[in-house]
C-alpha cells in the first residue's frame, strides 16, 4: 500500500508540472481527508519537490542516464518526489521511498516503466547526495531560474543573493494577525504580529486571526489610516491587510472569484463596514481619498518560500505597477498619501517604479530602522535572509 502522504504529493506534483495548477490549490484537493501528520508530510514532499525541481531534474538526468524530457509524466513525477525525499529528508527510509515511487508508476498503468523507475531510484539512493555535495553554490544547487539569481546578485551582491536563495528554500515562520481574543504565541517586532507554533484552521474559520507575514502587516501599518478618513485599497484580496486599515475603506479587486473570497474574509474578521468593489482600480470613478494602498501584483520574489511553484512562473510587472500607482495618486486628494508595496526583491519593480512615478517620497526608514532599505533609506525592504520574514518593498508617497 502506498503511503497516503506520498500519494497526495505525487498528485500535487503532477498537477503543478503537467497542468500548471497552483500548488496551494492542488494541495488542498489532494490532501483532503488526510490526518494532520500525513498532511504535514505530504505538504513537505510536494512543496519541497516543486521548489527543488531544477536540482532534482539535474540529478535524474545525471544518474538516470535518460533525459527528463523523454520520460512519461507519471514516471517523472514519481522519480521527482523520490529524489526529493532521498536528497533532503533524513528520517525517511530509502527502501520505503523507492517502493512507493515504483508503486505509483505501477498504479499509473505503466508496468513497462517499473524496472527503469526502480533502477533509477536505486541509483539516486546511492549517489544523489554525493552529487548534491559536489554542486557549486548557485542557482543549480539551490534550484532557481538563472534570471532570478542574476537579479538578486545585481541588487544584493553575490553573498546576499546566495543567502536569499538559501533562506527561501526554508520553511517560513508562522505568523498571524489577531483580530479577536487572545491566542498562544510570541510577540514580534511588528506590533500585533504574533508568531505561532502552528496556524489553527479554527482560528481562521472563527475570525479570530488571519495568517499574514510580519512584512505584510508592516505594509498595512505604514498606511497609518485613522478613523474618519477615506481609504482606498487598490489590490485588496485576500484581505489580511485590508482588515487592518482604519477608516472608511473601499477595497478593490479585479478578479471576481478573489473579490468574493475577499468579502468573505472581511465578513469573518468583523469588517463588514469595508466596501468591496470588483473592478479595475485604474478605472475606478471614486476620487478624493485621504490615503491609498497599492499592494501591486508583482514577480513575488520575496514570497518564494510560501509559494513553491512561483519561481517557475514569476515575471516582473513594472508597467502594470506604475499604472496602478499613478491611478491611486489620481484618486487621492492633494496632500494625501499612497503606500506602494510589492512582495518582491527586485529593484525594477520597487524603487524604479517609485522613481518613474515622480511622486514625493515620505521617508519611512526612521519609523522602522530595522527594515530600512539597504541602498535607499527612505524606503523599507524586508529580506528573508536578514529579517526572517517575507521580502517586501514599501514606500510611502504624497500626492
Amino acid at each position: 500500500m502506498i503511503a497516503p502522504a506520498r500519494s497526495a504529493a505525487f498528485e500535487v506534483v503532477r498537477r503543478v508540472c503537467e497542468q500548471e495548477a497552483y500548488a496551494d490549490r492542488a494541495f488542498g484537493a489532494a490532501a483532503e481527508g488526510l490526518s494532520e501528520r500525513d498532511r504535514a508530510l505530504a505538504r513537505r514532499i510536494a512543496y519541497g519537490t516543486i521548489q527543488r525541481l531544477r536540482t532534482i531534474d539535474h540529478g535524474i538526468d545525471a544518474l538516470g542516464r535518460r533525459p527528463v524530457r523523454k520520460l512519461d509524466p507519471p514516471v517523472l513525477a514519481a522519480l521527482r518526489i523520490g529524489a526529493y525525499q532521498l536528497g533532503w529528508l533524513d528520517q525517511v527510509p530509502a527502501h520505503a521511498v523507492c517502493s512507493d515511487s515504483v508503486e505509483l508508476v505501477r498504479r499509473s498503468k505503466l508496468e513497462r516503466a517499473v524496472p527503469f523507475t526502480n533502477a533509477v531510484l536505486r541509483r539516486l539512493a546511492e549517489g544523489f547526495r554525493d552529487l548534491l555535495a559536489g554542486l557549486p553554490e548557485g542557482p543549480l544547487l539551490h534550484s532557481y531560474p538563472d534570471w532570478i539569481a542574476e537579479v538578486w546578485e545585481r541588487d544584493l551582491g553575490h553573498a546576499g543573493a546566495l543567502a536569499l536563495m538559501r533562506a527561501q528554500n526554508e520553511q517560513p515562520e508562522a505568523v498571524v494577525r489577531v483580530f479577536r481574543g487572545q491566542l498562544p504565541g510570541e510577540e514580534t517586532d511588528v506590533p500585533g504580529a504574533l508568531r505561532v507554533a502552528h496556524v489553527e484552521q479554527a482560528w481562521i474559520e472563527r475570525g479570530l486571526a488571519f495568517p499574514i507575514s510580519r512584512a505584510s502587516q508592516l505594509v498595512a501599518l505604514c498606511v497609518g489610516s485613522q478613523a474618519g478618513e477615506r481609504v482606498l485599497d487598490c489590490c485588496a484580496a485576500p484581505g489580511g491587510k485590508t482588515a487592518m486599515l482604519a477608516g472608511d475603506v473601499v477595497a478593490v479587486e479585479l478578479n471576481e472569484g478573489r473579490a468574493r473570497e475577499l468579502a468573505e474574509n472581511l465578513r469573518r474578521l468583523g469588517r463588514e463596514d469595508v466596501r468591496v468593489v470588483c473592478a479595475d482600480a485604474r478605472e475606478l470613478p471614486d476620487r478624493g481619498f485621504d490615503r491609498a494602498l497599492v499592494d501591486a501584483p508583482c514577480s513575488g520574489l520575496g514570497v518564494l518560500a510560501r509559494r513553491p511553484d512561483l519561481r517557475w512562473r514569476a515575471r516582473p510587472l513594472p508597467e502594470l505597477q506604475l499604472e496602478l500607482l499613478r491611478a491611486a495618486a489620481e484618486r487621492v486628494r492633494p496632500g494625501g498619501t499612497i503606500v506602494y508595496s510589492v512582495c518582491t526583491v527586485n529593484a525594477d519593480e520597487s524603487e524604479a517604479v517609485v522613481d518613474a512615478s515622480g511622486l514625493a517620497v515620505e521617508p519611512l526608514g526612521e519609523e522602522w530602522p530595522q527594515y530600512r532599505h539597504p541602498r535607499r533609506p527612505a524606503f523599507l525592504q524586508t529580506l528573508p535572509h536578514v529579517h526572517g520574514t517575507s521580502g517586501f518593498f514599501i514606500a510611502r508617497l504624497r500626492a
